[in-house]
């Protein structure tokens, strides 16, 4: 099994995204036995955002290049997305900018776009400072997970998972309790 796991937040070792990333990638190594996985760390090694000046390079082209090419190779994708300022981080975006190439992971056609990159497991670790479920009535402020749900849904992958940590900056408590809970969704992860 080939996965790629995907790395975001700015906040290091505090990272909450970062550990749920790291213990849902354990369990489907638990599981899986031998697992090719490549990694990216989108803080430490972020993307070019989109410009001309981007187009132009060739290093950048060839970056962008490779991480189409890893991200078609791979069975299971899985990234840890934090909510900033109630979408993904700009450093995944750029990712995901890289990887949304027409003719590579969709295509247009007289009768709409379709995917080209289906097949693929996609496991989220959502973590939100607040709450931004239905429940919360800010529900329509959530342009994290129902981006990463409508781009990768456009590459013709039709089930994304969240593993959710919701509410880690209301308080310690809420924070420890929500990893929890996350921890807990990992364990039950089909493998």
């Amino acid at each position: 099994m080939k996965l790629l796991h995907i790395d975001s937040s700015i906040m290091g070792d505090k990272s909450v995204s970062r550990q749920l990333t790291a213990d849902i990638v354990d369990r489907l190594k638990q599981e899986n036995g031998a697992i090719d996985i490549t990694y990216y760390d989108l803080d430490k090694e972020p993307f070019a955002f989109l410009s001309s000046a981007a187009f132009a390079n060739e290093a950048e082209q060839a970056k962008g290049e490779k991480a189409v090419h890893e991200f078609l190779a791979a069975d299971v994708v899985v990234i840890g997305a934090p909510m900033y300022n109630f979408s993904v981080p700009a450093q995944l975006k750029s990712w995901i900018d890289r990887v949304a190439v027409a003719g590579k992971t969709f295509e247009y056609t007289e009768n709409g776009s379709r995917g080209l990159a289906g097949g693929k497991r996609v496991i989220v670790a959502s973590t939100r400072g607040g709450y931004y479920n239905q429940e919360s009535g800010l529900s329509a402020l959530d342009h994290q997970e129902s981006y990463l749900k409508t781009i990768f849904g456009f590459f013709g992958i039709d089930i994304v998972e969240f593993i959710r940590a919701e509410g880690v900056a209301v308080s310690p408590e809420n924070a420890e309790k929500s990893i929890v809970a996350a921890k807990e969704d990992i364990r039950n992860l089909a493998a």
